[in-house]
């Protein structure tokens, strides 16, 4: 018989960053598996069904109150109850999904399995620290102790969840990512009609945890460095403003002298999204904290050579030549940048990256494992070899 599977997360819209893409495209990798799924999200002004890639899900957006931080949603309760799931796994933590998921576990018993998505590594956890150990406090330690099993995006995330004091089982899934069909024309997006520099690419949620002041202090350094670059190349920030961060980093742009080579190009989706990574000639992300960045993984996708700290984890990239190490100090991210913008072999970095997600991070590799675990959890399979049950 099909396994029948809750997932819960916190949104269904855009605003929900990396997990707008992965939540989806992981249910769907599971489809082929027997596993069906029932998907419950909180509704917000950017929830769009027709948007939401979904083959075959039911769909269950739920109304939430406007309370500020915890966004309570009684009705996400009984909704919750109307399906006999085998499984529920909650995507993302801190919210009233986490309180919903703890009151699902009681009543029926059955395994609940959580993905943190980076966010109880050290960064995360000390970002609106207050709050966090309150909600640890009250629901969040709970909901993690009391769970079947944790799902980390890598190794790092399985020492940070243990260092939490969490002793279940650790599945390591990372992420996954679609490899574009190759061939046909790409125009560039409608904001760089007419920009004929080679593009160093900033996509993602405009966040302090993604270092982009410090992206723009290091291209000030760069560019005072080597005004040639500044000739050759533009830095393209684009993405959603999580907090109303833009305006402050377009001041800092002006202020340092850099915004004749820096572009601010807004929320990126669909076609134009895939416009924009195919124009790009390189990536950037200088990022404090990370699960694992579906941002790499695509620009990778799109043979795009990435700059990225340690703090991505994704160890494989730098291995493979695919990555180059920053940091988030801005005078060593300078010095990086200007020692590699000028090489003559950075489209081969971008090649090792396409052929890295193809042998690693592919969506039926994913979704294999992830629905073994499933059925694993639901006592109708064998443990898979990506669970982990020691500690340490």
């Amino acid at each position: 018989m099909p396994l029948s599977l809750a997932v819960l997360t916190a949104s269904l819209s855009d605003r929900a960053g990396g997990l707008a893409a992965t939540v989806p495209a992981s249910i769907n990798a599971v489809k082929r598996f027997g596993v069906k799924a029932h998907v419950f999200g909180l509704r917000d002004a950017g929830t769009n069904y027709a948007a939401r890639p979904l083959d075959g899900a039911d769909v269950h957006a739920i109304p939430s109150w406007p309370t500020p931080g915890l966004r309570l949603a009684p009705a996400l309760d009984r909704e919750l109850r109307k399906v006999q799931a085998d499984v529920l796994h909650l995507h993302g933590l801190w919210l009233y999904p986490s309180i919903a998921a703890l009151r699902w576990r009681a009543r029926s018993g059955r395994p609940v399995m959580i993905s943190p998505h980076g966010m109880l590594d050290g960064w995360a956890l000390n970002n609106s620290a207050w709050k966090k150990r309150l909600a640890l406090m009250l629901f969040e330690q709970r909901n993690l102790s009391g769970a079947a099993c944790l799902h980390a995006l890598a190794d790092n995330e399985r020492m940070a969840i243990r260092a939490l004091g969490v002793s279940a089982p650790v599945a390591v899934i990372p992420n996954g990512v679609d490899i574009p069909a190759v061939g046909g024309r790409r125009s560039k997006p409608a904001f760089l009609k007419g920009e004929e520099r080679r593009v160093l690419l900033f996509l993602g949620r405009i966040h302090p945890k993604k270092g982009l002041a410090e992206t723009l202090q290091a291209w000030a350094l760069v560019l005072s460095g080597a005004p040639q670059i500044e000739r050759d190349w533009v830095l393209v920030i684009a993405g959603w403003d999580d907090g109303g961060h833009v305006e402050p980093l377009k001041r800092l742009a002006k202020d340092l002298g850099v915004d004749g080579s820096v572009c601010f190009g807004g929320p990126i989706f669909g076609d134009e999204k895939v416009d924009l990574l195919c124009t790009a000639e390189a990536f950037i992300l200088a990022s404090h904290s990370e699960g694992l960045p579906m941002a790499v993984l695509e620009a990778w996708a799109h043979a795009c050579p990435v700059f990225m700290t340690r703090a991505c984890n994704l160890p494989e990239g730098f291995a493979a030549d695919a990555a180059i190490e920053i940091s988030t100090h801005p005078p060593g991210m300078a010095k990086v940048l200007l020692q590699h913008l000028a090489r003559s072999d950075l489209p081969y970095l971008g090649l090792a990256g396409k052929a890295l997600v193809a042998d690693r991070f592919s969506w039926d590799r994913v979704g294999r494992d992830f629905a073994a675990v499933y059925y694993w959890l639901a006592q109708r399979g064998d443990r898979p070899d990506c669970v982990q049950i020691t500690v340490g």
